[in-house]
């Protein structure tokens, strides 16, 4: 009996990983189709150019809600992404994939210590990482530091990036997650990039810098704004 209840579990198993796979195709292929009727103009990113030349990897930051054009934008780029363990993050760690992410699971809030020792280690294999930090329940636009502790320990520069459209829907979710519609004009713009220094205050140092990380991500969206507006 015990072992009937088993095979049916890992026959459940199967099946809900099947259909994950099958959705995590649909959808990566939905954003590439989609993606590829934007008009995409990007702005402010000599300092990304130049750090990857010379070969610096970077910690991205971008609200929750502006994933999907930046998703699209980067693909194939072998960045990582940090997506939450809990709730819809297998689906969307399985969609990063398919377009070329690397999907890390974990959170700077809860295990934080573990996620961030992750997060240092793809930095240091020379990947790129993207954090939403306001992610994964927001409040929207609201600051975690997770991002700043990442960017202190290695010494990743930290660019803010924003994207603005000028035509999207919008869900009805806490982020108000941003789907720019067929044929959109979509600015996609990055702050300057920054190093968080240590201060001998560890993690506690790099939570005070939560200001000047807002404003990076609040010039990045101005730019987009006026990069939508000049395109």
């Amino acid at each position: 009996m015990a072992a009937a209840r088993a095979e049916t579990r890992q026959t459940a198993r199967g099946k809900r990983q099947a259909s994950l796979g099958m959705l995590a195709w649909a959808a990566a292929l939905f954003v590439r189709l989609l993606g590829r009727t934007w008009r995409i103009r990007v702005a402010h990113d000599g300092d990304i150019r130049r750090l990857r030349a010379d070969g610096h990897p970077i910690v991205f930051t971008a609200w929750h809600g502006d994933m999907l054009p930046l998703l699209y934008q980067h693909r194939r780029e072998q960045v990582a992404v940090l997506i939450s363990e809990h709730g819809d993050g297998e689906i969307i760690a399985r969609i990063a994939e398919r377009m070329g992410y690397l999907a890390v699971r974990g959170s700077t809030s809860r295990g934080a210590a573990r996620a961030i020792l992750e997060l240092a280690r793809v930095l240091r294999d020379g990947h790129d990482l993207a954090i939403t930090p306001d992610g994964p329940r927001g409040p929207a636009k609201s600051l975690a530091p997770g991002a700043l502790v990442v960017a202190q320990r290695t010494g990743a520069p930290i660019v803010g990036a924003a994207v603005v459209a000028s035509s999207a829907w919008r869900l009805r979710s806490w982020d108000r997650f941003m789907i720019p519609r067929p044929f959109a004009r979509v600015a996609i713009a990055y702050s300057d990039a920054s190093r968080i220094e240590e201060n001998g205050q560890g993690a506690r140092g790099a939570a005070d810098e939560v200001g000047r990380l807002g404003t990076a991500m609040a010039l990045a969206e101005d730019r987009a704004r006026r990069a939508l507006a000049n395109g």
